[in-house]
C-alpha cells in the first residue's frame, strides 16, 4: 500500500503525471487542477496516493492534500461512484465545499458537478452525511488533544480529575457518607495534584469534623 510518492516530476500529461523515484517512473492519475498545482518538470514533488488494485487494473491516484485523498476515499465508498467520477468531482469543488454541501443536504450544489444527477446527489448525501460528521468530530477531538502542555493536555486533566473524584466519592459512600456532603467537602479542596488515596484521606478529615 502506497501512502505517498515523493520524487522528481518527469512528465505532466492530461489526466496524469509521471514521477521518478529511484529510476522507476510512477504513472499517477490526478485532477487537472492538482497537476497544475503540483510544480514544474524536474522539481521534487510529493503526492498522497490511493492504490487501486483490480483483477484487470492497477492504478495509482494522486492528491496534493490529505483532505482531497479523504474526500476521494469517501466518494468511491458510495455505491455507483467510481474512481473516474470521484476525480471529476474533485476537479469541480474543494473538499470543504463538498463536505458542507453533503451535511446541509444541498442537492442543487451537488447536481452542478459533471456526471452527478438528482438521484446520485441524494445517494451521496444519504451514504456520506453521517460519515463526514463523524470525520469532523474525530478531527475536532484530535485538535483538542494536540493542545497540550509539556505534561498533560486539558482534556486529559479534566478526565483524570473526574475519574479520581468519582472513585473517591464511591469509597466514601461505602463508609456511610452521602454524595452531597462528600461533594461539599471536596469543593473545599484543590484536587488537581493529589492522588485518589490522598483525596479520600483529606475528604475524611473534613467529613469527620
Amino acid at each position: 500500500m502506497l501512502a505517498y510518492i515523493k520524487g522528481i516530476l518527469e512528465m505532466k500529461m492530461t489526466g496524469y503525471v509521471v514521477i521518478d523515484v529511484g529510476g522507476l517512473g510512477y504513472k499517477v492519475f490526478m485532477t487537472d487542477t492538482g497537476i497544475e498545482k503540483l510544480g514544474n518538470i524536474g522539481e521534487q514533488v510529493k503526492v498522497h496516493t490511493y492504490y487501486k488494485v483490480r483483477e484487470d487494473d492497477v492504478s495509482i491516484f494522486g492528491f496534493n492534500t490529505l483532505e482531497e485523498l479523504k474526500m476521494f476515499e469517501l466518494l468511491i465508498s458510495v455505491s455507483g461512484v467510481g474512481a473516474k467520477t470521484a476525480i471529476t468531482m474533485l476537479s469541480s469543488c474543494e473538499p470543504t465545499e463538498f463536505a458542507i454541501a453533503v451535511i446541509s443536504e444541498d442537492v442543487s450544489f451537488l447536481k452542478q458537478i459533471p456526471g452527478i444527477g438528482a438521484k446520485s446527489a441524494q445517494r451521496i448525501i444519504l451514504e456520506l452525511k453521517d460519515k463526514i460528521k463523524k470525520e469532523q468530530q474525530i478531527q475536532e477531538l484530535t485538535s483538542a488533544m494536540k493542545d497540550v502542555t509539556s505534561k498533560k493536555s486539558k482534556v486529559e486533566v479534566v478526565l483524570e480529575n473526574t475519574i479520581k473524584q468519582d472513585e473517591a466519592i464511591a469509597a466514601l459512600q461505602v463508609l456511610g457518607y452521602n454524595k452531597k456532603e462528600i461533594e461539599k467537602a471536596f469543593s473545599k479542596l484543590d484536587t488537581k495534584d493529589i492522588t485518589t488515596e490522598d483525596l479520600i484521606r483529606k475528604g475524611l478529615a473534613i467529613l469527620g469534623k
